[in-house]
């Protein structure tokens, strides 16, 4: 069955037809279409193009139709270009020539728009569902391990000491600002497309108000060639899906590291890691790994459907078909990530000892001694070279901050007075970060409980 064609004295080849189909992939959009088009079913009830008793003959139709498309023998056999085609001949088998009414007014490109922004819609809703199981796994490890210490980095370099639970809030925030992005692209979606027909809206006059409200769609769209040729909404939920996955590839990266034998802060467990085929002692971090290594899936579908959209004429192009396969891989992708992490997460046992052994062996202190000296009346900058002297002299004489009592201090630059050697401890030095934002015990505290509450918003 074809939904064109009258125009053609000949067929398509079979070899085009092969080229140009799509049910294999927009098949994932049955419910959307069959949502989508009981709704536009009630709008030609409303402009006099169905009876009630139509009306009602095709919902019903569509709803036997839902419910038989949740088995996979509902597809056999099919040979339609794409799920409105095959949505349409499935119609026809149930009410008759009645079914030829349902396309009055209507285009594919809105059919299509529509389809595809309830998807994401939906998608988007459950994305944010697995964020918040992400992010509720973190703030139960940063409980477990509340006062344990660990150095911060920067260029891979012991920089300054913070709270473990500091350390975890900060791929909390990554994730929050992930879950504001994907209600960002659901928000976006959210444009109702039915109305505009090919690109120069409908002959018919539908109330566009009502079919929004009869899907609801909070917006209608307000050009229709704009609509016609719309994909961001789309690109909107890539991206949102990409940065989410840069994310998650970052804390797999760190806990790779933060469990070799080289760190040993963390274990992961056994149902998230795997051995080695020949070397019987390995432990790999294969979950991570994968989630590091399907980010780079996830980009590269951002990455195809900008290209494809680039250089688009007004307005609907056959290009766009090529918007679906990147949007399911990387909603696929990503969930599955989720979902991985999460058990990743789960798993993790710290050995809080290890990361307090290497902030305090190391000069993690440093910051805190300059900034002490400071606050004491020296200029900053005499400050910082009278430490970065102080640390030169330790290394050279192979001293750990430990290792020094308060009269060697003193006896190094008189600036050191007495209560100085107490920062050569690490969490002396974070105590003076109770700022909103820093690592101090308190704030770190008071930002979990936050966090918390903030979780319990966005799990609503």
């Amino acid at each position: 069955m074809k939904l064109w064609g009258g125009r053609f004295e000949a067929g398509p080849s079979e070899v085009f037809e092969r080229f140009s189909g799509s049910l294999a992939f927009d098949r994932r959009l049955i419910d959307a279409d069959i949502e989508g088009s009981q709704a536009f079913a009630r709008a030609l009830e409303r402009v006099g193009i169905l009876t009630a008793e139509e009306r009602a003959r095709i919902v019903e139709a569509f709803d036997q139709m839902r419910a038989d498309a949740a088995s996979p023998a509902f597809f056999e056999g099919a040979s339609d270009e794409d799920v409105h085609t095959l949505v349409i001949r499935k119609l026809k088998e149930r009410v008759g020539a009645v079914a030829d009414k349902i396309h009055t007014g209507r285009s594919r490109n809105e059919q299509v728009s529509l389809d595809t922004r309830m998807w994401v819609r939906e998608e988007a809703e459950r994305v944010r569902a697995l964020l918040c199981g992400v992010m509720g796994a973190l703030l139960d490890l940063a409980v477990r391990y509340s006062g344990a210490v660990i150095p911060g980095y920067t260029h891979l370099r012991r920089a300054q000491a913070v709270l473990w639970p500091h350390y975890l809030l900060a791929y909390f925030e990554m994730l929050a600002r992930d879950w504001e992005r994907f209600g960002e692209a659901q928000r976006r979606a959210g444009v109702l497309p039915l109305g505009a027909g090919a690109l120069a809206g409908s002959g018919f006059p539908f109330d566009r108000e009502a079919m929004a409200r009869d899907l609801g769609f909070p917006a209608l769209t307000r050009n229709s060639m704009d609509v016609s040729g719309d994909r961001d909404f789309a690109l909107d939920f890539l991206y949102a899906a990409t940065v989410a996955m840069i994310h998650l590839s970052r804390l797999a990266e760190d806990w790779i590291l933060y469990s070799s034998e080289e760190f040993g802060w963390l274990e992961l467990g056994d149902a998230v890691t795997s051995g080695s085929s020949l070397m019987p002692q390995k432990k790999n971090p294969d979950a991570l790994e994968l989630i590091r290594g399907k980010s780079g899936r996830v980009m590269g579908c951002l990455t195809a459907l900008l290209v494809t959209m680039k250089g688009l004429p007004m307005t609907y192009n056959r290009d766009m078909q090529e918007d679906k396969v990147p949007l399911f891989e990387a909603a696929d992708q990503l969930a599955g990530s989720l979902e991985m992490m999460r058990e990743v997460i789960q798993s993790a046992r710290l050995n809080p000892a290890k990361p307090a052994a290497a902030a305090e062996e190391s000069w993690v202190v440093a910051t805190d001694l300059a900034e002490a000296l400071a606050r004491a009346g020296t200029p900053f900058h005499e400050a910082h070279r009278i430490v970065g002297r102080f640390v030169l002299e330790s290394v050279r004489r192979g001293k750990r901050p430990s290792d020094w009592t308060a009269e060697e201090m003193a006896g190094f630059a008189p600036e050191f007075t007495a209560d100085f050697a107490a920062l050569l401890n690490p969490e002396a030095g974070m105590a003076s970060r109770e700022i909103p934002g820093g690592t101090g015990p308190h704030t770190v505290a008071a930002a979990l409980a936050a966090a918390r509450e903030r979780l319990g918003e966005m799990s609503k």
